[in-house]
């Protein structure tokens, strides 16, 4: 039986390829789908870095505040009544915090403080920002049961009181208070504290008594005053805040925080970094009769000053804000010192 070979030839349209159009247009709307999906990528990563870094700003505003109000509103407290004479027993010495002042005393961006030095070291407070000193009790206060002046020793209600040799301390009654460095005491072992004078504490007391005077009496005996029971001590809480250079970048710049701590029984300064990014720091007061806020160096009496107005500006970390610049942000918010309203 003869076959027809055209019957099975190949079909040339059944086995032909791609033709290079549609190659080039295949390709093309590929990369269109590709350009579209790096473009909503790129845009969902910038949103993200923007609402990353506007986070963290607002986060490092609330923490700086909040730990700066807290000790702001205690200004000039003690544990057991506003307004009471205070004497400091402690040796002339110049070591910062250690004298109880004004309660707080605010310094302008020119104004030196002893706290922390101008410069450029990670630390080093940056100028022209302003700074604040604070003193009052710290927490944690103990009760008196019996004070001897004679032998200078204190019993208190717990044997688990805290309070260590070479503590700053303060002890107050309705009438008056003391400030004086605790030269005996044994945490957990017993309920007696000593504050005697002439020894080799740095940096020591002046005198065994803790009555009022003006000057403090510095002779051995000093101003005679007993403490009755239920007289308070507590540690001596200083602290300051201010602008520093960055521990962790030279280009920038932070909140920190110095405090009087005990090293070894010695007074000492700890400065610590608070919230990164803080790049300025401006401080106005209130003084009652007055209606407005102004800066420290208007200040003529620091005990009348009832309320601080603190605006602190914020800078990212990151250049994610309008033509590639930081976000810079300005939050302001007004602490009333809660120890002169009340």
């Amino acid at each position: 039986m003869n076959r027809d070979p055209a019957m099975h030839a190949p079909s040339f349209r059944k086995i032909s390829g791609v033709t290079l159009i549609e190659l080039m247009i295949a390709l093309v709307l590929g990369l269109l789908v590709v350009a579209a999906a790096i473009g909503i990528f790129v845009s969902n990563r910038q949103a993200f870095r923007v609402a990353d870094n506007l986070s963290r700003v607002q986060e490092n505003a609330r923490v700086g505040y909040e730990l700066m109000a807290r000790e702001l509103r205690q200004a000039g407290g003690n544990p057991c009544s506003r307004n009471v004479r205070t004497v400091n027993v402690l040796n002339p010495n110049g070591i910062w915090g250690t004298a109880w002042g004004d309660g707080v005393r605010g310094y302008t961006g020119t104004q030196a403080f002893g706290g922390a030095t101008f410069g450029t070291a990670a630390g080093n407070r940056v100028s022209g920002t302003d700074a604040i000193e604070i003193r009052s009790g710290a927490p944690g206060e103990v009760t008196v049961v019996d004070h001897k002046p004679t032998s200078a020793q204190f019993k208190v209600n717990t044997v688990n009181h805290g309070l260590q040799d070479g503590d700053i301390a303060i002890v107050c009654d309705f009438v008056q208070a003391s400030i004086f460095q605790i030269s005996g005491a044994q945490n957990g072992i017993n309920v007696t504290v000593v504050h005697n004078a002439g020894n080799t504490q740095t940096p020591g007391n002046c005198s065994k008594g803790l009555g009022w005077a003006d000057p403090p009496d510095c002779s051995t005996n000093g101003t005679p005053y007993a403490y009755g029971p239920n007289s308070t001590i507590a540690r001596l809480r200083a602290s300051a805040w201010y602008i520093g250079v960055s521990g962790s970048d030279s280009q920038r710049r932070s909140l920190y925080q110095v405090q009087l701590v005990n090293s070894g029984g010695v007074p000492s300064m700890r400065a610590q970094e608070i919230a990164e990014g803080v790049q300025n720091m401006q401080l106005e007061y209130l003084v009652p009769g007055t209606t407005e806020y102004v800066p420290a160096n208007s200040i003529t009496n620091w005990n009348q000053v009832s309320a601080v107005r603190v605006v602190l500006t914020l800078q990212s970390t990151e250049s994610t804000g309008v033509n590639n610049a930081p976000i810079n942000r300005q939050v302001a918010h007004v602490v009333t010192l809660r120890n002169r309203n009340l």
